[in-house]
């Protein structure tokens, strides 16, 4: 797993001509010896998240979001299916 990966700058638009950005991956401390690994990587605006089973899927939120999800977890909020529509 390579520790850093090149990104295109989201201020590069749609122009061929783009500014990439190496993002420094971090094992997340939770995912202990085990090979499959949640891996972060933090910017100026947001958190980036991937498993590194799959490491080209990667998830971006912001810092408020992410907290707010990790709240209603350990508050149990996800903890059972609910029935019904979406």
């Amino acid at each position: 797993m390579p520790i850093s990966d090149w990104r295109k700058s989201s201020y590069s638009g749609d122009s061929s001509n783009c500014i990439n950005v190496a993002t420094e991956w971090r094992k997340s401390t939770h995912s202990g010896d085990a090979g499959n690994c949640v891996n972060v990587a933090a910017s100026d605006r947001a958190i980036l998240l991937r498993e590194s089973d799959d490491p080209h899927v990667v998830l971006t939120t912001t810092p408020t979001v992410l907290r707010a999800f990790i709240r209603g977890a350990k508050a149990g909020a996800f903890d059972r299916v609910r029935g019904g529509g979406a």
